[in-house]
């Protein structure tokens, strides 16, 4: 309950702040309990939590969600999305500074980041992810699409772009579970490296592609981006560039164009920004140790040293938003589940952060490009955009399976 003058002052100004109803104490016995329109609002335990709050609300708000100290009354994603209609702050930019200090990207700082998030076992994501265990933007290529057929859209999509032909050799950096270089090899008959930290991902692409019958056309390597060598065709990164921080790009261009020299071709699929801007020290510190969704204009830093010239670049950020969306309504189905199995902190964080992904792609404070590009002396590519948006994949596959692998 409130008991003083400051109290009060202070939830008011918090209020006035962020434009959200805020309350304190049980709704049943609170001064507060106006009744609510559809609008959402937020309920804090105690003055203890409320004086959290304000110490530190770039983290707090959300650990106090976790252990529930803060109740969300109505909808938590469209309270998110209020939330990053609000101007970013300073301690935002200064939090995140201060985190970078103890998360670096180094060889084995990148190692422990990606066991943070990506080594936790994968009966976890088996319960909300798709059946290929794809973590990352789907392409829903039809209103009715199931996640199931947005993800093999986006798979599809991948290869189309980067005028994938049977017997070319790619190279993937960061493979999560292997769905993508396994669908490249089955599907357009080419030979994948596929390079990942997470030994978890690593072990379960291997016995799939074992499973499959792939594991002569598909090796997963369980190493850092940096290590990659050899000669390939085409260089793929889906979902890594947000992971390795800008003071590497220049080096990841070095890694690519080392691998498909002038001749090759590639494609960089992140979540990204506007402009320039940390990621959210809460979802720094406890989801994405080490985290940096880029703006184009840091990510042309991995292109531009080494020549490379852009053909495409597409915004999926709806994309993005709908497969989330899949993932938290299968989150939900399973949430007693993963409470019982990784406690209530653990499943009301992961809540939390499926819903603020929702909120940020809807409000457009994070983006998802799809960045094509190839070398000064790659080959003739399409004149048109046919073979990336014709339904008709079928007859794209058969029409490339008359163009010989390029040579290196």
């Amino acid at each position: 309950m409130l008991n003083t003058w400051l109290d009060h002052r202070l939830l008011k100004a918090i209020r006035e702040r962020v434009r959200v109803p805020i309350y304190i104490g049980p709704a049943a016995s609170s001064e507060d309990a106006t009744p609510f329109s559809s609008a959402p609002a937020v309920r804090l335990r105690d003055r203890r939590t409320l004086y959290a709050l304000l110490r530190n609300p770039q983290i707090n708000f959300g650990d106090l969600y976790s252990d529930g100290s803060i109740e969300v009354e109505g909808d938590l994603v469209s309270l998110l999305e209020k939330l990053y209609e609000r101007p970013q702050q300073t301690g935002m930019r200064l939090a995140s500074r201060w985190l970078a200090l103890f998360e670096s990207n180094s060889l084995r700082g990148a190692r422990k980041n990606i066991h943070h998030h990506y080594d936790i076992p994968a009966d976890f994501y088996k319960l909300w992810l798709d059946p290929q265990l794809v973590y990352t933007c789907a392409y829903f290529s039809h209103r009715d699409a199931t996640l199931e057929q947005a993800q093999d859209s986006k798979l599809d999509l991948v290869c189309r772009k980067v005028w994938l032909r049977p017997e070319e050799t790619v190279v993937e950096a960061g493979c999560g579970w292997g769905a993508l270089a396994l669908y490249m090899a089955k599907h357009y008959g080419a030979r994948v490296k596929a390079f990942n930290i997470s030994r978890e991902q690593i072990e379960f692409a291997r016995d799939r592609a074992k499973r499959e019958g792939l594991a002569s056309r598909v090796e997963f390597i369980e190493d850092d981006y940096r290590n990659i060598t050899g000669r390939f065709n085409v260089f793929a990164s889906v979902g890594m560039l947000e992971h390795i921080g800008t003071e590497n790009h220049v080096e990841l261009g070095r890694v690519i164009h080392r691998t498909i020299g002038d001749h090759g071709r590639g494609i960089l699929h992140f979540i990204g920004r506007n402009r320039p801007q940390p990621l959210s020290p809460w979802i720094r510190k406890r989801i994405f140790p080490g985290g940096h969704p880029p703006s184009l204009q840091e990510a042309m830093n991995v292109l531009e040293p080494q020549n490379f010239s852009v053909l495409d670049v597409e915004n999926l950020r709806f994309h993005y938003a709908r497969t989330v969306e899949c993932w938290k309504e299968r989150y939900e189905r399973s949430y007693d589940c993963v409470e019982e199995r990784f406690g209530p902190t653990f499943a009301r964080m992961w809540r939390l952060y499926l819903a603020g992904s929702i909120a940020a792609f809807r409000a457009g404070t994070m983006q998802l490009f799809q960045l094509v590009f190839a070398g000064s002396k790659c080959a003739p590519l399409p004149l048109t955009r046919e073979h990336l948006y014709d339904n008709s994949t079928e007859t794209i596959r058969q029409d490339l399976e008359c163009i010989p692998a390029m040579s290196l």
